[in-house]
């Protein structure tokens, strides 16, 4: 991952310099060189990779080309709104779609289960920069203040102004997550009721209610598991452009301003956090393998 990303911010057209510079035209080519072993863009690329990932290791991320500031701190700074912004996202898209995706399966066939279908094909179509950029423009302030989007706060310092602040981003990097979440569950729990130990529940007169949650819900849950963990993690790619729509000191808005700049190791960081976090989050569904269905094991 951190070869693909230094191979394609290199093959940006421009470069660092030619951004660092701006309109400036009167520096010598002793000058230009000078300042290219400055910002070590005079070696080949390999050796820059090299110098770069031998940083990384030891927990440095370069200094940014544009403020001169270590890159990790910055990052860690952004860190925390992306994550809850991510979290929030994902809780909204779980706590919708996971009872609409088992009304739908045990309401298959009828009027429900179609207008769920429909609606969950309408989620997927939605791209999220748009429904951000709609629910800006329409939203009536007397149902949430917009005046106070990108005002960012903590949530610690007010739980309900932070909560505030992030309801319409999670809400529009949420929708499709729903949509996904509820095709799944719906498709897996109709998979599960056709089994027969789910019959064998119901011949013993075991209240619907139990056969859907403790021997039906349990065992549907391993896909959904895995596409939750994926979907995380391209929720927090997606935080990029929502972030940007509602002016949010994340980590996505930075990467996009260090696009913008040239500035190479600011983007490599960034990326390269995500790329960490992805694997990460994958690795904890891995775990939770375990735990909810008792016939996966770990040696």
């Amino acid at each position: 991952m951190s070869v693909v990303v230094f191979l394609l911010i290199h093959l940006i057209a421009g470069n660092a310099l030619q951004m660092f510079l701006g309109t400036q035209v009167d520096m010598t080519p002793a000058q230009m060189e000078e300042l290219r072993r400055l910002f070590g863009l005079n070696k080949p690329l390999p050796l820059q990779y090299a110098d770069w990932i031998g940083r990384v290791v030891r927990g440095d991320f370069g200094v940014s080309l544009r403020t001169s500031r270590p890159v990790l701190p910055d990052i860690l700074a952004r860190l925390p709104v992306s994550v809850e912004l991510t979290v929030l996202a994902l809780l909204f898209a779980l706590a919708v779609a996971l009872p609409i995706g088992i009304a739908s399966a045990i309401r298959r066939g009828t009027a429900e289960d179609a207008a769920i279908r429909v609606g969950g094909l309408i989620g997927l179509s939605i791209p999220n920069f748009w429904l951000a950029t709609m629910l800006l423009l329409f939203l009536p302030g007397r149902i949430l203040p917009i005046a106070s989007i990108g005002v960012y706060v903590r949530f610690f310092a007010d739980p309900a102004g932070n909560l505030t602040v992030l309801a319409l981003p999670a809400f529009s990097l949420g929708v499709v997550l729903t949509a996904v979440i509820m095709r799944f569950v719906r498709s897996s729990m109709l998979e599960v009721l056709g089994q027969d130990y789910v019959r064998t529940a119901r011949a013993k007169g075991l209240r619907e209610r139990l056969v859907i949650t403790r021997h039906a819900l349990r065992n549907a849950l391993i896909p959904v598991i895995t596409v939750v963990g994926f979907q995380a993690g391209y929720l927090l790619g997606g935080t990029v452009v929502i972030e940007e729509v509602f002016a949010l000191p994340g980590m996505g808005r930075l990467a996009l301003n260090a696009i913008a700049q040239r500035d190479y190791p600011v983007v490599q960081g960034v990326v390269l956090v995500i790329a960490m976090l992805f694997v990460l989050t994958n690795i904890v569904v891995d775990v939770l393998y375990a735990y909810v269905d008792p016939r996966v094991r770990y040696e």
